[in-house]
């Protein structure tokens, strides 16, 4: 099995100098903020801190390809480096603190591409999640003081905690009437959204969670991190990975079910 753990020293790297520069500016009275053509904001320190881990990456990793929600594709090869700057701009624009640099390194397999590596990096928060393949998934402030990540046990989705980013998704989709059962189903249901959700899944906090609609960045790194905790990640056609635009990330044990109502 390859040894990827330079390439989790390098990301955790990327995610401290990612941090500075999105903490600078967070809460910034003169943040400059755009809306894409997708309608959905940029700000200044979304573009900063990608061009900052572009830069790093093209001294550290040159032969890498990247692709960042913010500037595109850049290169080809059997290793991509998949960056999401800020997940979660509409917050942090807001002055919300859930918001999380993500980083991801893609290897190429027979299988296609996968999440080898994955850093999700929430300042505001005082939090990092990491995990890279073959070598679990942990939580803390540095690579040396670190806490193990598992899934929790939980068998039932009458005895399940089940997170969400919005109902808007699921409507514009079709789904809505599956995912509603599925609430109904669960214990108790949170919509915290973004990247937290599947955190929360990795930690055991959290036992499912769904997005019906996502990019790559979005979900690369966090696909990595529940994997290695003991979870799944597959998307709603139950492919696994983070190629299916969008997602359902489970302990393993309520996957099935999760997926049964939210393809009705």
């Amino acid at each position: 099995m390859p040894d990827y753990h330079d390439d989790l020293r390098l990301a955790h790297v990327l995610a401290d100098a990612a941090d500075s520069t999105t903490m600078e500016r967070f809460k910034a009275l003169d943040l400059k903020v755009e809306t894409k053509p997708d309608m959905t904001p940029v700000s200044e320190a979304d573009k900063a801190a990608e061009e900052l881990i572009r830069g790093s990456l093209q001294r550290t990793r040159p032969r890498d390809a990247v692709l960042g929600e913010e500037f595109g594709s850049e290169g080809s090869g059997p290793r991509r480096w998949v960056v999401d700057p800020v997940d979660g701009t509409k917050n942090y624009v807001r002055g919300v603190p859930v918001w999380a640099t993500l980083i991801a390194l893609m290897e190429r397999g027979e299988g296609g591409d996968r999440p080898v590596v994955g850093v999700v990096s929430a300042p505001a928060l005082g939090r990092r999640w990491w995990a890279a393949e073959g070598l679990g998934a942990y939580t803390g402030r540095s690579l040396s003081s670190a806490t193990r990540l598992a899934v929790s046990r939980v068998s039932r989705l009458s005895d399940a905690s089940f997170a969400y980013s919005s109902l808007s998704g699921w409507e514009e989709r079709g789904k809505l009437n599956g995912f509603l059962d599925l609430t109904r189903a669960c214990w108790r249901t949170r919509g915290y959204g973004d990247f937290w959700p599947y955190m929360m899944v990795a930690e055991g906090s959290v036992d499912i969670c769904a997005e019906p609609e996502l990019s790559l960045w979005d979900m690369a790194a966090n696909a990595v991190i529940v994997q290695e905790a003991g979870g799944r990640f597959t998307g709603l056609d139950g492919v696994p990975g983070p190629n299916s635009g969008d997602a359902a990330a489970s302990n393993g044990l309520l996957h099935g079910a999760m997926l049964d109502y939210l393809r009705s």
